[in-house]
């Protein structure tokens, strides 16, 4: 790689490790409004834009920086540090938006030049009907992450083509203009999410905003001839690279809980013996513990992207289940750690509104979604091992 192409990379990274700070120190700001709004405010989205967050991952073609995946997750953990709802949407925001690459050119063209945001919903629950060339999609999905601020919105469904010989995985995107947004977000956590409902009635969707994900699964290519053979994303399988910024969510969480923790701990003096907790061995272990377990998280993530970057050169035999498995057991020690947090700094931790409570909410519903569920994952994971399809997309 040339100097100056590493030099413009770094410059990047740094520009938008930047941004990501401003953005994740604005949404702390605002988190008490997010949480009673169950949204992020405006303010949050418009700075996400203004310090072009939401472009990172498009590709150079259409006027984005074409980011890697490790500066991609950088930025995912830095926003974490302050509000994981807000991270939550710097995560899907920049990889929503990435969508229109795996598009036909036309479909592409159209999304991207509009220049809205995108969010989408995986679960095949649409019902599909042939409309000439296109098709016509009705249904409801629920957790519609970002739908608020959003133009387009995939949603998941299984479509009939003539060269199939049966329904393959589809994600139409339809304008938010044409469904109807239900707010019914009312969770937990990850409040800020602005997570919500949508309904589609016979919407017409054209075959250029058609993604066929069992193509982008199979090919990890765009359905066009030629294309930039260096964007990052036509190298990874599709759905363990999309899925990479929830365990790096739930890293930067953690990472600002152990930060919470030292210092609550410093300040306190145990009652029934007065001795200061940062002079006492209990939580002196705690914390060594609960750092070194944070490690081993931050390695597994990284052992992750490895596994993504050599995807290729490695013969393309890494399965799904093992990113699966990877990716949840460091989300699983990022929420041990969460609690473990709480449970050592006992009942004073206890009182609403402080960063632990929200942290330990927000990393605990990291942990809910469903490409988070550990319990699947080593199941899946565990077949594989034994020579038996884990049947897992990632």
């Amino acid at each position: 790689m040339a100097i100056h192409t590493i030099n413009e990379k770094n410059s990047t990274t740094e520009r938008l490790l930047l941004a990501a700070e401003k953005v994740g120190k604005l949404a702390e700001q605002e988190a008490k409004s997010a949480e009673e709004n169950a949204t992020v405010s405006e303010n949050v989205i418009n700075l996400m834009k203004e310090t072009e967050i939401t472009k990172m991952m498009l590709p150079k073609k259409y006027g984005g920086p074409q980011t890697d995946l490790r500066t991609f997750a950088k930025v995912v953990r830095k926003v974490a540090n302050y509000n994981i709802s807000a991270a939550w949407l710097t995560y899907l925001y920049p990889l929503h938006n990435m969508l229109p690459a795996f598009l036909p050119e036309k479909g592409a063209d159209e999304i991207v030049n509009q220049g809205g945001l995108i969010c989408d919903i995986f679960a095949a629950l649409g019902k599909a009907e042939r409309d000439g060339e296109g098709i016509r999609i009705s249904g409801k999905w629920n957790f519609v992450s970002g739908v608020n601020f959003s133009d387009w919105v995939g949603v998941g469904v299984m479509i009939h083509f003539p060269d199939t010989p049966k329904p393959v995985y589809c994600l139409p995107m339809l304008r938010v203009s044409e469904v109807e947004v239900v707010n019914n977000w009312d969770t937990f956590g990850l409040r800020g999410s602005g997570s919500n409902q949508i309904i589609a009635k016979n919407v017409y969707v054209p075959k250029e905003r058609i993604l066929r994900l069992d193509q982008a699964e199979l090919t990890r290519r765009p359905p066009v001839e030629e294309y930039d053979t260096d964007y990052p994303f036509y190298h990874v399988p599709f759905f363990p690279s999309f899925y990479l910024g929830f365990g790096y969510m739930a890293l930067g969480g953690a990472e600002r809980i152990l930060k919470e923790f030292k210092t609550q701990t410093e300040k306190r003096v145990r009652l029934m013996d007065g001795v200061r907790e940062s002079e006492s061995p209990r939580s002196q272990r705690v914390l060594a513990e609960m750092t070194t377990d944070f490690h081993i998280a931050e390695a597994l993530l990284d052992k992750y992207i490895d596994l993504l970057e050599n995807y290729e050169k490695d013969g393309c035999v890494t399965p799904p289940s093992e990113f699966f498995s990877i990716r949840t057991k460091a989300i699983k020690i990022c929420t041990d750690i969460a609690v473990r947090s709480l449970l050592t700094l006992g009942g004073a931790a206890l009182y609403k509104g402080g960063p632990m409570e929200l942290f330990l909410r927000d990393i605990i519903s990291v942990a809910t979604h469903k490409t988070s569920l550990y319990e699947d994952a080593v199941a899946a994971y565990g077949k594989e091992l034994f020579g038996f399809d884990g049947g897992v997309r990632g």
